[in-house]
């Protein structure tokens, strides 16, 4: 069995078992000067402070979709409060930005292990491993990258404009969120992640209000 194979194999066997090495992954993120408009873009998108919609007190497939990751993540996170404002804050800033909320979760899981305050060796910070080079780049000068929403924020956004570099190329745009474009390590563990623990079947119904 190849090597890759092998450590992906063992990695599926520690998901389904429900155990997660967190490997702060994003802490490679590469700074790159952005043209003055897609800076002003990204400001925008992170600066917006729109509240958490309603749509989940009156869709039933809403309300299903919450209820059925939240027993999901319960061995995480024990707080039924805490883990319902997270998943409804991730399920928000995911579909603002063009992503499966699935997704989000699976990047978050590999990212930080659920941990609001992890940090990389290098400083990466949050659920979403984000830089405070971004905070400085599109984001404010007092902007706290361990505040639940505005973590999802940017880690969303920058995952967004990573997708839209690469033309929706997932696995390209999953290496630059990395830092190793080209590799397949991330991308894999990632959408391993996403498929094994986070998959939901109706998950465009519950797009929809």
């Amino acid at each position: 069995m190849p090597a890759l194979q092998r450590t992906l194999s063992s990695f599926l066997l520690t998901l389904s078992l429900g155990g997660m090495t967190v490997g702060a992954w994003a802490g490679n993120q590469q700074y790159q000067p952005l043209a003055a408009s897609v800076q002003a873009a990204l400001h925008a998108a992170v600066a917006d402070q729109a509240p958490l919609d309603a749509s989940f007190q009156r869709s039933a497939e809403r309300a299903r979709w919450l209820s059925e990751m939240s027993q999901r993540l319960a061995k995480r996170i024990p707080d039924e409060t805490y883990r319902s404002e997270l998943l409804r804050a991730v399920h928000y800033e995911a579909s603002r930005a063009g992503l499966d909320p699935q997704l989000v979760l699976g990047l978050i899981q590999v990212e930080s292990g659920f941990k609001k305050y992890a940090v990389s060796s290098v400083g990466a910070r949050g659920y979403m491993q984000v830089m405070p080079f971004w905070a400085r780049l599109i984001g404010a000068e007092d902007t706290n990258l361990f505040h639940m929403r505005t973590n999802l924020r940017f880690g969303c956004t920058i995952l967004r404009h990573y997708l839209d570099i690469e033309k929706g190329d997932l696995f390209r745009a999953l290496g630059r969120y990395n830092g190793s474009l080209g590799k397949p390590e991330y991308p894999n563990m990632v959408r391993a992640a996403w498929e094994h623990n986070w998959s939901y079947p109706n998950y465009r119904l519950a797009q929809n209000p």
